[in-house]
């Protein structure tokens, strides 16, 4: 059994922390990610590497935020100075990121000079000012609008996708935001794709198809749309979500069905 590499740490704060991974082999690729909301936050996780972005010859950057703040406390000017710092020893960098991580991509995204990125249901803020719609997080209260703004902060020519599931209105507001701040990000729509919005394809192979993608350097938005498509009839989850929606629009022979096909894959 190959033993795990050794993390490097490139940044460690008491709020956050940033880990280092390097292949077998010399590279110039990096492959970032972010820690997405956690239900039960004070700890930074020992968890190691992505070990397909080694495999595919990439180092692995993991960056992680010990509450739910956004990444947004008085460590985060010294973390974008040690990301920088890192950033400069690799000539591309790629990035994946959830809720919260998808924030997080999109808010370091110049420090990191990020080449491509890949958020799954990204908040655009969580200033009322910004989306007075938005009262999911009451981690809401904290936010800084100005260490988090993203005209501020962002790459503004960042290229890649955002993903989010339509019928999620808050998160269909967040990417049209983000859309609209950086034109390229292309938007991929996955109906009953759930929060974030591949959830449904967690449990049907569709988190390592997406890590896939997400190294890939001719990421399309097509390219999700057509793995939810491949995916979501396996997935208990697309259907459960896609009965509730039909729910809120009194569609109840579409419910029933859906249900059906759910509890069907819930037997097998």
């Amino acid at each position: 059994m190959t033993p795990e590499p050794v993390a490097e740490t490139v940044f460690d704060g008491d709020f956050l922390r940033a880990r280092l991974w390097l292949p077998d082999r010399p590279t110039t690729a990096l492959y970032v990610t972010f820690r997405q909301w956690v239900p039960d936050p004070g700890s930074l996780s020992q968890s190691g590497p992505v070990q397909r972005a080694l495999t595919a010859g990439h180092a692995h950057l993991h960056i992680q935020t010990r509450w739910n703040d956004w990444f947004l406390n008085a460590e985060t000017p010294a973390l974008e100075a040690a990301l920088k710092a890192t950033r400069v020893r690799f000539l591309t960098a790629r990035a994946l990121g959830f809720s919260m991580g998808g924030y997080a991509t999109l808010r370091f995204s110049r420090a990191l000079r990020l080449n491509q990125a890949l958020v799954v249901s990204p908040q655009v803020s969580l200033d009322p000012a910004v989306v007075p719609e938005e009262d999911r997080y009451p981690e809401a209260t904290t936010f800084d609008p100005i260490a988090g703004d993203l005209a501020t902060h962002a790459r503004k020519d960042l290229s890649g996708v955002v993903v989010f599931d339509p019928f999620y209105r808050l998160d269909h507001l967040h990417a049209g935001h983000i859309a609209a701040l950086l034109p390229g990000m292309a938007r991929a729509r996955l109906a009953f794709g759930g929060h974030p919005g591949t959830a449904a394809l967690g449990h049907v192979g569709g988190f390592r198809a997406l890590q896939r993608l997400s190294l890939s350097s001719r990421l399309q938005a097509s390219d999700v749309i057509h793995l939810h498509r491949d995916l979501r009839a396996g997935s208990m989850r697309y259907w459960r979500e896609r009965a509730e929606c039909c729910l809120r629009k009194n569609r109840l022979s579409a419910v029933a069905a859906a249900l059906e096909r759910a509890e069907a894959l819930a037997e097998t």
